[in-house]
């Protein structure tokens, strides 16, 4: 399916260029012949033919490639018999043997040596099955069923099906709206207003695409957690202490140890970034040479670059070991190298280029004549920097802590490798903790059934930290716009 979708790509693209082509064309050939002036310059002309190709096409490809999996799924799922359902437990689980299934077939058709007419004799023989599909890197853990092996034969051929039938419609679209705009240019035709038209409307299309995809996350979470709460109780939910997911019922999930072990990590690693970061900025913005300001700059704002994946295996090979051995062990507050201490060092490294680079813009945005001005009363450098930038230029920096603070919450890998997955409440910073995002993680991943409340948890640990983060953007952004002030 993949390169079927990259073939009619490319064929629209070059449907596309050739339009452009074409129209240009018929708008100079049309002016010549009736000896008229065109109304817009050729480029429109042909602008407008290839945006009426290329645009209707690539819009009814997408929403056939959402809808289609969509709809054959909803079609194989009422198919399949409720007594396989219950043998394996749910639906979905059903199903994602159905389409592992359907995919190893593509593949053992893909591969040449394996035709339509073997697939379509070939039955459930679990040996028979297995064997050919992990020919292809297939493996299946249980028995295929007859019924189940029957789904994905017809999950295939729909897919099949569908998809043929989705590249003759988006190269019919292309094709006759892209011949139907060539064949209405006229010298008279207004083709730099209908291809700006149509290029705003892309644009405001583009710009809706962002409000939407929004708008889905927030709806996929409220509606899982609604789903949650209907199972789980949201008072025991919100206001217990105790992380204890079973996975067969009796479960306790409170979600005030990981709350306390998210905010203890973001409050080391602030505690860190904010004053280190906060100096480089000054230093950077009032005091360093600008040969010095040129290396120094992009040379911490490196760290930024650096893959979170990379600071984890820092605090897990090198930091946790150090603070156990030097630390933790001798004063007797701990023995292992997972802990507060460690994630929350490792995370305030890697928000200090943010925090710096941040306040470094915000202060020199400050104008030279507030410090001149200070300077001809008499005031020395420092003094400037405390009573004069500082706070002229300290909403913007209140506003960079708290959204510095925001991606300390969200953080997951250095947290996964440097903090532990203990759920527990203690003041110790050298004890293992763990946070929302890594329990996010652990709980959607397993054998665990959708439906149960220890997968839909995460749907509720989500929207919890949704809401806690969107507030501290929130509370910066206000902050920013209420006490910052204009210059010229």
């Amino acid at each position: 399916m993949t390169t079927s979708v990259s073939a009619i790509v490319i064929i629209v693209l070059a449907l596309t260029a050739l339009g452009y082509i074409l129209g240009r064309q018929r708008a100079l050939a049309v002016s010549d012949r009736e000896k008229t002036k065109l109304h817009s310059l050729p480029g429109y002309y042909g602008q407008t033919v290839a945006l009426y190709v290329a645009v209707p096409a690539f819009l009814l490809l997408g929403v056939w490639l959402f809808v289609q999996p969509i709809a054959i799924e909803s079609q194989i799922s009422s198919d399949i018999p409720q007594s396989i359902v219950d043998q394996s437990g749910a639906k979905s689980l059903v199903m994602a043997d159905v389409r592992r299934i359907a995919n190893g077939l593509d593949l053992l058709v893909g591969s040449g040596g394996f035709t339509e007419t073997d697939l379509a004799n070939m039955r459930a023989d679990f040996s028979n099955v297995r064997s050919r599909l992990a020919s292809v890197g297939v493996a299946l853990g249980s028995d295929v069923q007859p019924a189940v092996f029957e789904a994905a034969k017809s999950y295939r051929n729909i897919g099949k099906a569908g998809s043929l039938i989705r590249n003759i419609a988006v190269l019919v679209t292309a094709l006759a709206l892209g011949a139907w705009s060539w064949f209405r240019i006229t010298p008279r035709m207004r083709a730099r207003n209908t291809s700006e038209t149509f290029i705003k409307s892309l644009l405001m299309g583009s710009s809706l695409i962002a409000i939407l995809t929004t708008l889905g996350i927030i709806g996929s979470l409220l509606f899982e957690s609604i789903h949650f709460f209907r199972i789980y109780p949201a008072r025991d939910f919100f206001f217990s202490a105790t992380w204890n997911p079973q996975f067969r019922g009796g479960s306790d999930l409170g979600i005030l140890p990981l709350l306390w072990g998210t905010l203890y990590v973001s409050f080391v690693a602030l505690a860190l970034a904010v004053p280190l970061g906060l100096m480089i900025a000054i230093y950077l913005a009032e005091y360093a040479g600008s040969s010095l300001r040129s290396f120094a700059k992009p040379a911490i704002e490196m760290l930024a670059g650096i893959p979170t994946i990379v600071y984890g295996l820092f605090a897990l090979i090198t930091v946790g070991p150090f603070i156990r051995d030097w630390i933790a062990q001798p004063t007797g507050l701990g023995s292992s190298s997972s802990s507060v201490m460690t994630a929350g060092l490792v995370m305030g490294i890697m928000l200090i280029p943010f925090i710096s680079s941040l306040s470094d813009d915000i202060i020199n945005a400050v104008p030279q004549s507030m410090r001149d001005g200070s300077y001809g009363l008499g005031a020395t450098q420092s003094e400037t920097i405390r009573k004069v930038i500082m706070p002229a230029a300290l909403p913007g920096i209140v506003g960079a802590f708290l959204l510095a603070a925001s991606r300390a919450i969200g953080e997951t890998m250095i947290v996964v490798m440097g903090a532990g997955a203990s759920a527990r409440l203690s003041v110790n910073p050298f004890e293992a903790m763990t946070t929302v995002t890594v329990k996010i993680v652990s709980q959607l991943t397993g054998d665990t059934e959708f439906a149960s409340p220890e997968t839909l948890v995460a749907f509720a640990l989500g929207l919890t930290l949704f809401v806690f983060t969107l507030g501290l953007n929130i509370i910066a952004l206000y902050i920013v716009r209420k006490y910052r002030e204009q210059y010229e």
